[in-house]
């Protein structure tokens, strides 16, 4: 286990076993604010980063900016000192015929990003840890949310792969959506496979669960208010689905114990 992270500047006794990986570094302060003795760690290329308990747990938050690279280098460096379970709490793009405003729980992802190839081979499948997600899925039903769980799809691209800018990008981009929403993709990010894969390379649970505030369908986005509200609920359902993890793990080895015997 390393001494200290290069870029976090962490030290394995200054985080914990789980971690939230969000974008975004204002959702940093929406969990910090949810925190007991909740310490900032790092703030240096805007990764800005904080350990507290949650209503008795250890929690990291990282924020990472955007795209997958920087996500990988986040992930991995709280791995090298610690961290085993992470859970990216993000938005997406919601694709045809979904609405804004749901929950998107990320069963798998198309390796359609770089990064996660420079961890693991072509073919290599990028797909959520079992037992976090069982513990999402939990919390987004007790919470009585708009929810979907389903197949995501990461790129780089944002303006070359997803949302289109010029002209000449329009019908390549449009033909791709079609093909994944054949395929029953419900979303499309720049982070969510890279987390799957990259973390299951370094023998992490990982999941992601994102909030669907943009339509490709008319570039359509959720209003301020309401992303606000559901950006609180997602750091909430973040924070719950840690917590509730350590009951989940408990559950599935009696429910196993009781199947040998």
């Amino acid at each position: 286990m390393q001494e200290q992270a290069w870029y976090l500047r962490a030290t394995p006794s200054q985080v914990a076993d789980r971690a939230l990986l969000v974008g975004d570094r204002g959702r940093i302060d929406r969990i910090a604010v949810r925190l007991e003795d909740a310490r900032f760690l790092n703030d240096d290329r805007g990764l800005w980063t904080v350990t507290g308990l949650y209503e008795g747990t250890p929690v990291t938050a990282a924020a990472f900016g955007m795209g997958a690279p920087i996500a990988a280098i986040v992930l991995h460096e709280l791995s090298s000192i610690g961290t085993t379970t992470f859970l990216r709490l993000g938005t997406a793009m919601r694709l045809p015929p979904g609405g804004l405003g749901e929950f998107l729980l990320a069963e798998a992802a198309i390796r359609g990003e770089s990064t996660s190839g420079t961890y693991v081979p072509d073919g290599y499948p990028a797909v959520s840890d079992y037992l976090l997600q069982s513990a999402v899925r939990r919390e987004l039903a007790s919470a009585d949310e708009p929810w979907q769980a389903g197949m995501f799809a990461s790129y780089d691209g944002f303006y070359t792969q997803m949302l289109a800018l010029r002209e000449r990008e329009r019908a390549s981009i449009a033909e791709r959506v079609d093909e994944l929403c054949s395929l029953g993709v419900l979303a499309i990010d720049m982070e969510t496979s890279a987390v799957l894969a990259v973390a299951k390379a370094l023998g992490a649970r990982a999941s992601s669960l994102c909030l669907a505030t943009v339509a490709w369908e008319g570039a359509r986005k959720l209003d301020e208010a309401e992303r606000e509200q559901g950006e609180d609920r997602l750091v909430e359902i973040g924070l719950r689905s840690l917590k509730a993890l350590g009951d989940t793990v408990v559950e599935l080895e009696r429910t196993q114990s009781e199947e040998r015997t």
